[in-house]
């Protein structure tokens, strides 16, 4: 049987990708979200504004929480979160490492989500008791038992120029306790992989819930961890996340309680 919104979440997510993809390399407008490195660009919202109606048009009565603003409040217990462009710094350069990310939260708990790579025609699904998929087919998370086997990836906050709190030190901690850590602009992407094992761990300290409500539930569908980095839940009001598949999690939490407990982050 058809999950009627995993359904229409997959063709907005498939929609959003196919228009994004169309303009790569020819965008014409980029603003500034505070700082140089938090933009946003006509992209954005034009995609977001076709993942809305998408979902606007089944279910008018759904909240919607859009990255740029372009949501809505709702009278259910529905809300949908929305990234119509994750990686919008790769997109505005013509990098092709990007995707579009929706969820969908019942009652306070995330219900599904889809995570969709257009440059490579991936789409990433999750429902939570059901399992973790790619294009359809099953996907779990990586065997790699140790720390020092692992490959890891991790962001940066878009305020890196002003703050201590920056994961700089934590990047270089784990720079010489991992066979590598990637930085690929793209925290849904990042937790997508995480998911189907192509890399062993995720961890940023400053997101939004666009960025992390559909990976999260992936990875745990796909048999690992989510957690904040003090190895409790993921807040999604304010997330900071270690994802992992599970075997190397405590080594990601015992090396983040260790850098950060050397010195006050203010």
């Amino acid at each position: 049987m058809v999950d009627p919104f995993l359904e229409v979440a997959v063709d907005a997510a498939r929609r959003a990708g196919g228009l994004l993809l169309g303009r790569l390399g020819a965008l014409r407008q980029i603003d500034y979200k505070g700082s140089p490195s938090n933009i946003v660009t006509e992209m954005d919202r034009q995609a977001e504004a076709l993942i809305v109606e998408c979902i606007g048009r089944r279910f008018p009565d759904h909240a919607i929480l859009a990255e740029e603003g372009g949501g809505h409040a709702g009278s259910s217990a529905h809300r949908w979160i929305v990234d119509p462009l994750d990686g919008t710094t790769n997109y505005a350069h013509g990098m092709p490492f990007f995707a579009v990310s929706i969820a969908l939260e019942i009652d306070g708990i995330v219900a599904l989500g889809v995570v969709y790579d257009p440059n490579r025609e991936e789409c990433f699904t999750a429902r939570r008791g059901h399992g973790a998929f790619l294009n359809g087919a099953s996907i779990r998370v990586s065997e790699t038992p140790t720390l020092d086997e692992s490959l890891l990836s991790t962001g940066y906050p878009y305020d890196i120029r002003k703050i201590r709190d920056n994961n700089l030190a934590e990047h270089a901690a784990f720079m010489v306790r991992c066979r590598s850590v990637r930085e690929m602009g793209s925290a849904a992407i990042n937790l997508a992989l995480v998911a189907a094992g192509r890399l062993d761990a995720f961890w940023e300290l400053k997101l939004g819930p666009w960025d992390v409500a559909a990976g999260c539930l992936m990875v745990e569908e796909a048999g690992g961890r989510a957690t904040n980095p003090e190895g409790g839940p993921v807040d999604l009001d304010s997330p900071s996340v270690v994802a992992s598949n599970g075997r190397i999690h405590g080594e990601m939490l015992a090396t983040l309680k260790e850098v950060r407990g050397q010195s006050p982050r203010t």
